[in-house]
């Protein structure tokens, strides 16, 4: 809570985010049923995605455990932007036809309650609805540190040990830049865990794809040919298991059967 008070969500994806914005723009674009479909973005931050899926005629529901997002969210044109809690919907069953989880799953650290957020999913989605979710990948921070420098510092190493070896990544001198308490998966973990809550079929897709490290990034995103090409190259591996812990992001598209999910106990 600590580390979202600060206000940065609401320009993150526009200025150091920019290529995970843009990849996971053209994916929902892809992904989601058509407007005027019903979605509920769950984690939805300072409204980055649901302000721009609303004005393309989405009914858009937003739900953030941070006050200060929500209070963003509705100031940048979010109607219905409400304060809650991803494992405990406060919504009827069979509601939306597609629900965002783009952040909760990475800050919950525990199995159990991941899956608790992806049951509440697959409770308000209506039959034939898709359930869209981020995570983190396991390899991000090292591959951070190693482009950013990060692992000079013999703090940094031990943090990247311990997210390898448990996904646990802690920042307990909230050092800038290395990010705050987090789960970060294993992609080969990702369908068992969407198993678990019933959530059927999966996709799973790289987001940024193997650009870690690109010195002269924010050029190829600023010139509209050299995006183009950037964007064709990211999406020929987006799908090839070997390369997916070498994206900062996965995105997993999941389609629940109403028939499997199965209630928290």
């Amino acid at each position: 809570m600590a580390y979202y008070q600060r206000g940065r969500e609401r320009s993150r994806l526009k200025t150091s985010s920019r290529l995970e914005f843009v990849r996971t723009t053209e994916l929902l674009e892809r992904l989601l049923p058509p407007p005027p479909a019903r979605v509920l973005d769950v984690g939805g931050g300072a409204g980055a995605y649901a302000v721009p899926l609303a004005e393309a005629g989405y009914e858009v529901v937003l739900v953030d455990a941070v006050p200060l997002h929500v209070e963003q969210a509705r100031q940048a044109g979010v109607p219905s932007a409400l304060v809650g809690d991803a494992r405990k919907l406060d919504f009827a069953d069979d509601l939306f036809d597609a629900v965002l989880l783009l952040g909760p799953l990475y800050h919950l650290l525990e199995r159990r309650m991941r899956v608790c957020a992806l049951r509440e999913a697959a409770r308000v989605l209506r039959p034939s609805g898709v359930v869209v979710a981020a995570v983190i990948s396991r390899f991000a921070s090292t591959l951070d540190g190693l482009h950013a420098g990060f692992l000079a510092d013999a703090r940094s190493e031990r943090i990247v040990e311990t997210d390898l070896a448990t996904g646990h990544h802690e920042n307990p001198d909230r050092t800038p830049g290395w990010f705050t308490t987090a789960y970060f998966h294993h992609p080969v973990e990702l369908a068992r865990e969407f198993d678990e809550a019933g959530c059927g079929t999966i996709e799973v897709f790289a987001i940024e794809g193997p650009t870690s490290g690109m010195a002269d990034l924010d050029a190829w995103l600023d010139d509209s040919d050299q995006l183009a090409t950037l964007l064709r190259a990211i999406r020929r591996v987006q799908s090839e298991p070997s390369l997916l812990g070498c994206s900062g992001h996965l995105l997993i598209v999941a389609r629940p059967s109403k028939d499997t999910a199965t209630p928290e106990p």
